[in-house]
């Protein structure tokens, strides 16, 4: 289905039609389980946390959430911010549960930065993420939608309302930057 039939399933049913969301439904949560595979992709095999049960959930929350949504771009970087704090939360406490519990740091490459490792790994890269948020709230969102949310530029272009250009500069920038920062 076309990125403009779901953009309209999306407003539909923010206005109330409920059967929009029963058509909106299986079509999403096939991406969202898409999104989810890409970020467990590199995860352990042993992971306690599995794809389905992170796509459910972040489903979920996006049914019960009161957004007036742009599009479908829109909804996916919502999906992906959701997926990406399970995470987080999920780390937090093998973390907490573990002596010292402290975050490693590691290199960083392009398979850690699009699905850690390991619980320290996503809560070193979700500091770092967050100290670029600091400096730069666009170049983390840009980070974010790209890797936790598999977005496309074309996609982060609507969403941000973007060039490719601009995005194409940021996204460099912002992937040196934490490179640096997940090499000290």
């Amino acid at each position: 289905m076309a990125s403009a039939d779901i953009t309209q399933l999306l407003h539909q049913w923010v206005e109330g039609d409920e059967r929009s969301l029963d058509e909106l439904a299986p079509l999403v949560y096939r991406q969202l389980h898409t999104i989810a595979s890409r970020i467990f992709s590199s995860e352990r095999k042993d992971h306690t946390l599995q794809t389905t049960a992170v796509v459910h959930e972040a489903f979920v929350h996006l049914v019960d959430a009161k957004v007036d949504w742009q599009n479908r771009s829109h909804f996916y970087a919502l999906a992906a911010r959701m997926m990406r704090r399970m995470l987080v939360d999920h780390a937090k406490g093998k973390a907490a549960a573990k002596r010292g519990g402290g975050a490693l740091k590691l290199p960083l490459d392009d398979v850690l930065v699009i699905a850690p490792k390991t619980g320290e790994d996503v809560l070193h890269l979700h500091e770092a993420l967050n100290e670029l948020a600091d400096l730069d709230p666009r170049k983390a969102e840009i980070l974010e939608l790209h890797y936790f949310g598999g977005l496309t530029y074309e996609e982060m272009g609507e969403v941000l309302g973007l060039s490719s250009s601009t995005l194409d500069r940021e996204m460099r920038f912002s992937k040196a930057w934490l490179k640096t920062r997940l090499e000290d």
